[in-house]
């Protein structure tokens, strides 16, 4: 067992970052946590940004930061946090993303049912619980929201919460898309607590507009690029593949992690109750799967006997993407008859398989929601009134949800 457990991290974002809690440290150290080293925090966005190689670990440290400074600033305004609720608010920014599966949400929509990485982190967190002999049960509550110092939550979960503050930081770093970049640090210096809500001081408004027009923008250049919508579906669509040929008795290489989600029909319930394979629970077996099981099985697919498996597991690894076509309207049915119809007969596919080589689907904006954990700004009077109401310019664009269509199909078609 280590003794010196006082760690000193160099951060790119923010520069070292001292861990200072024993508990948040052994938390660290945990092979469920360790294994966020091996998660890309943006996915696949790196196909489009070269640099976006950053992990869910890094990310995860540098919301530790944040979360301690927004302590040390709170207390020196006079809000009570004990210490115990500081590590604890520590701990669960910590895990917050210790959920995730492959490539973020992938997983999600492709080879588990019903799953999201927040769940997910309930669960590893609650079994973390046993073994550290309960010292997360109030990290716990402050995650669910079932803590009564509300705040403590919004630090975690919110529209200003830390997990916010650092990845658009981080993000716009690593991507090269400065109109990420935010002032993390000025914001947490404006934050405050009245009525057990957070509350951003009134000096720290341009900083909250800043950051607003911040996540639209990074929203559209980086998380919505059309490039990694794209890739993202292609990996879905694989995923969705290999998994139905896998449920028919199809043998597919896979690591024996991925092999358990392909093979097996498998539910959020599953993990609830327990279910067993290979002699582990469902969550030790979840969190022995990383990026590098789906990518090195991907690159044997590409030579599967499968033709749609093999096509678009190529299409991936030598990143000879789909072409997608982006318009505020949906498309018409004659524009989707035209695409299947050119697949047919440049594929010999039809029915289901189709749906394979042509994606349809929407994507959506929306910066700020007016009716979910509104951001408050506390004026000098003391009074405390929204932000759309204390800005001086007009966010309302911001709140309004824009809804675009697109479709993706094969570049060999040749649609006009």
């Amino acid at each position: 067992m280590r003794t010196n457990k006082k760690k000193i991290i160099n951060d790119p974002v923010f520069g070292f970052i001292t861990i200072q809690s024993e508990l948040i440290f052994d938390l660290i150290e945990h092979p469920y946590f360790q294994r966020l080293r091996r998660i890309k925090q943006l996915g696949l966005s790196c196909i489009v940004f070269p640099g976006a190689n950053h992990t869910r670990f890094e990310h995860a440290i540098g919301a530790v930061f944040l979360m301690r400074s927004a302590i040390g600033d709170l207390r020196i305004k006079g809000v009570k946090i004990t210490e115990a609720e500081a590590e604890a608010v520590t701990a669960a920014i910590l895990l917050h993303d210790i959920g995730h599966g492959p490539f973020s949400h992938a997983l999600e929509y492709s080879i588990v049912e019903g799953l999201v990485h927040e769940k997910i982190s309930v669960l590893i967190m609650e079994d973390l619980n046993q073994q550290f002999d309960g010292r997360l049960s109030l990290a716990i509550q402050i995650f669910k929201n079932e803590y009564p110092k509300k705040f403590l939550h919004q630090l975690v979960a919110s529209q200003l919460d830390v997990d916010r503050l650092d990845y658009l930081r981080r993000d716009s770093f690593f991507t090269g898309v400065t109109e990420g970049v935010i002032a993390s640090d000025r914001i947490i210096k404006m934050l405050n607590v009245r009525n057990d809500e957070l509350v951003v001081e009134a000096k720290g408004i341009y900083s909250i507009e800043k950051f607003l027009i911040a996540r639209r923008l990074m929203y559209w250049q980086v998380y919505l690029h059309k490039t990694v919508l794209s890739a993202e579906f292609l990996l879905v669509n694989i995923l969705k593949r290999a998994k139905e040929l896998a449920l028919a008795g199809v043998k597919l290489f896979a690591t024996p992690s991925l092999s358990v989600f392909l093979e097996n029909k498998i539910t959020l319930e599953h993990f609830q109750n327990g279910q067993t394979y290979m002699g582990r629970s469902l969550l030790a077996v979840f969190a022995g799967l990383e990026d590098d099981d789906v990518i090195a099985s991907i690159k044997q697919w590409q030579f599967h006997e499968d033709q749609i498996l093999s096509y678009l597991s190529g299409c991936l690894v030598n990143r000879k993407l789909f072409r997608i076509n982006l318009q505020n309207e949906p498309f018409l049915e004659s524009q989707t008859d035209s695409i299947k119809k050119k697949i047919v007969q440049r594929f010999g596919v039809d029915g289901d398989d189709v749906s394979y080589l042509l994606v349809q689907d929407s994507i959506t904006n929306n910066a700020y929601l007016t009716d979910d954990n509104k951001i408050n700004i506390l004026q000098k009077n003391g009074e405390i009134c929204e932000i759309n109401e204390a800005s001086d310019i007009n966010l309302s664009g911001l709140s309004h949800t824009v809804r675009k269509y697109f479709v993706c199909y094969p570049k060999e078609l040749d649609i006009r």
